[in-house]
């Protein structure tokens, strides 16, 4: 009996109040621009099918495949400084 998974909604284009988009915040040479371009294009399928299904929803695991490894970029390994990072930033 398998359940079905569902994941937090994840959506990188929304609009906020301000600024209009979050795109707007981050410049355009910065390098989360090409860790997030390089895990879009990776095939995590594998990946997705380790999750199991039920309960709550999950976050995807592609945004979190590029907070892990932006984190890593910049010499952030502590899971509580990863957090403290993205409460931050």
């Amino acid at each position: 009996m398998s359940s079905k998974v569902v994941f937090k909604t994840y959506q990188q284009d929304q609009l906020s109040l301000l600024p209009p988009s979050y795109d707007d915040l981050v410049p355009k040479n910065h390098p989360v621009r090409i860790v997030n371009t390089i895990i879009d294009h990776i095939d995590i399928s594998a990946l997705e099918k380790s999750y199991k299904g039920g309960g709550t929803s999950s976050y995807h695991p592609r945004m979190l495949l590029k907070v892990v490894i932006y984190a890593y970029l910049r010499n952030i390994y502590s899971s509580r400084k990863i957090e403290q990072a993205l409460r931050e930033n």
